[in-house]
């Protein structure tokens, strides 16, 4: 006995024309999810009108108020009532949908926000008048005449108040303001020539969020300025510039070095064609690019801009424009990985100058008041007692001289340090201190080697460093000779899908140069003939699901090559100096200059850092000599 669909009538239903108030409100559904969305519309039209200047301001999360005014073209008075129109757009004349070269192109974000909330357009063009327009819940007052400066002024209040069920799915007024920061930070990102001030006017108290101004200089430098003022100056620091093209493709940016990574993706931006998406392909291409210097709780953090022909890329997939799909995506995929790879590589020993700042700060000790100095003390009130006690030392021990400590009475003392003194070995200079990690002059606790530079001193982790080493010859001798395989004395047969099979198939010879043999076995089944030597025993069915989910996920599967690099990475543990074995001056010396000839080896096979560079300004700072 069926149940009854409580949705569905018994009558026959009649099709009916919606009025142009509801289909605004639905589109309104997709458009403005939330008052970022809002947000995000009105700056982007304002960025499309040319403007230099924007500014936004904001109430109660964007929830009562919403206002962005800018320095653009403007509109003249008789264009105001069709730019409420929907589908009515300057952008594009509906010929061609995939050359586009602007934020907007639906126009569709004014009907909407006019269809949900009081929406007041005030704008003057070049030589016009200025005119200001109303709409409330989708219904457009007349044009009326007032004072304005060129350019444009959207002013949105009560938003979704014509959609109440929609008000109450929003999140905090902090939660709000928050996303409509981020929101700003993003663009602000895509435009760097651009200046941008962000206030809360919650309470009648107005309070600047954000306030940028445009940078100047060329692309590189602008965006640099930009993103160290958005991010912080620690990022541009350790950040490295991407700049890489295949084909009609072309990839821009900043990228952090391994070691400064973040415990979230929260430091992830990506731009296509000047557009802020959060597109899977490109997370996942990034992912992939550090997928063999960090450790899994540890994302990378970068701003890539990747710019091509507009009729390459569509962005018309999605309805806040978030998303784009590529005509390509393997060369899109690609570019990203191989660019970052390379400059990651010619980043060669570098390592993230937080690491140094964070030894610093560990070092520092804690101080609860003024800082007093034993210059800073006066000595005569302690005079006489000292005197006293140097007295008393010399009558017990005649020999004893206050300047030195090889007296009798405090040999034993002496001894007591000795025995309790943390390993370590003092070695000649005989390195050049010179040279990028200097020379070494010690190896304490028989794991850390202390070399000298021109200006500082370096700690390297023997262990950790030697392990990189390894690994990347590893990878080296694995890249020219390729991979052993084994073959299977029984083939392992594994059905799947008429799809998976093709599509496995597909990618059949790209796994054979991994030494994984992969044949057709009649219906839908494969068959696996040979697995990679250095896996040794294989589910090869739990391998060739893995590797699908990759394919369907991303086009490409990078799992064989994750499993083969994880064996590699436990050889070159295994195979590395161990903590605890002394070495030799020039044994310490050798693996520096190793250091600096391996790309990669300012981070071990997991991620952390191989070693802290201490400058000698800051050493002198901790004992209070600068």
């Amino acid at each position: 006995m069926h149940a009854t669909r409580p949705n569905i009538s018994h009558t026959p239903p009649v099709i009916r024309q919606l009025d142009e108030t509801a289909a605004n409100r639905i589109a309104a559904g997709e458009v403005v999810e939330r008052p970022a969305s809002a947000v995000k519309e009105l700056v982007e039209n304002a960025l499309d009108a040319g403007a230099r200047r924007v500014t936004i301001a904001y109430a109660d999360g964007g929830k009562t108020l919403i206002r962005v005014s800018d320095d653009g073209h403007g509109m003249a008075p008789d264009d105001l009532p069709l730019a409420l129109s929907r589908h009515a757009t300057s952008k594009i004349d509906g010929s061609d949908l995939l050359n586009i070269h602007t934020f907007g192109f639906r126009g569709e974000a004014l009907p909407s926000l006019g269809a949900v909330g009081r929406l007041t357009i005030t704008s003057r063009a070049e030589g016009q008048e200025g005119a200001q327009i109303t709409v409330t819940g989708g219904r457009i007052g007349p044009v009326r005449p007032c004072a304005a400066n060129r350019g444009t002024q959207v002013e949105l209040r009560d938003l979704f108040r014509a959609t109440p069920a929609r008000l109450k799915f929003l999140r905090t007024d902090r939660a709000e303001a928050q996303a409509i920061a981020d929101c700003i930070k993003r663009l602000a990102m895509a435009e760097p020539f651009v200046s941008f001030t962000l206030t809360d006017v919650s309470g009648g108290e107005a309070r600047d969020i954000l306030r940028l101004e445009g940078e100047q200089g060329d692309l590189f430098d602008a965006l640099e300025a930009r993103l160290a003022r958005l991010l912080g100056r620690d990022f541009t620091d350790n950040a490295l510039r991407i700049d890489a093209k295949r084909d009609d493709l072309h990839l821009t940016g900043h990228a952090a070095l391994p070691t400064y990574s973040r415990g979230a993706a929260v430091a992830q931006f990506f731009f296509v064609n000047g557009r802020p998406v959060r597109d899977k392909l490109l997370i996942g291409a990034l992912r992939a690019a550090y997928s063999d210097f960090l450790a899994r709780d540890r994302h990378p953090a970068a701003v890539l801009f990747l710019d091509c022909p507009p009729e390459l890329v569509d962005v018309n997939v999605h309805p806040a424009k978030a998303e784009v799909r590529f005509r390509d995506p393997g060369l899109a995929r690609g570019l990203v990985v191989s660019g970052l790879r390379h400059a990651l590589a010619e980043a060669g020993h570098r390592a993230s100058s937080t690491v140094a700042n964070a030894t610093l700060g560990a070092l520092r000790p804690e101080v609860t008041g003024p800082r007093i100095y034993q210059m800073d003390l006066s000595s005569r009130p302690h005079l006489p007692r000292a005197e006293t006690i140097q007295q008393s030392y010399a009558a017990q021990a005649p020999g004893f001289q206050a300047a030195g400590f090889q007296a009798p009475g405090f040999g034993d003392m002496t001894a007591a340090f000795d025995a309790t003194a943390p390993s370590a070995r003092i070695e000649p200079e005989t390195g050049p201190t010179d040279a990028p990690l200097g020379a070494a002059r010690a190896q304490v606790h028989e794991n850390y080697i202390i070399a000298q530079t021109s200006d500082g001193i370096v700690i390297v982790d023997q262990h950790a460093a030697h392990e990189r080493l390894v690994y990347e010859k590893l990878k080296h001798q694995m890249a020219e000779n390729g991979v052993p395989a084994q073959a299977l004395l029984i083939p392992e047969i594994v059905p799947l899908s008429a799809g998976d099979a093709a599509r496995l198939l597909a990618h059949a010879g790209d796994l054979a140069r991994m030494g994984l043999t992969v044949e057709p076995f009649g219906g839908d089944a494969v068959a696996v003939r040979e697995t990679p030597a250095a896996l040794g025993a294989v589910n090869a069915a739990a391998l060739l699901r893995d590797i699908l989910d990759e394919l369907t996920d991303l086009g490409q599967s990078q799992s064989l090559t994750t499993r083969l690099d994880a064996v590699l990475s436990r050889m070159a543990c295994h195979g590395s100096i161990r903590s605890g074995r002394q070495m030799r001056a020039d044994e310490m010396n050798a693996l520096l200059r190793a250091m600096e000839a391996t790309p990669h080896s300012g981070q071990c096979n997991h991620g952390r850092p191989t070693y802290v560079e201490l400058k000698l300004a800051d050493i002198e700072k901790l004992f209070g000599r600068r």
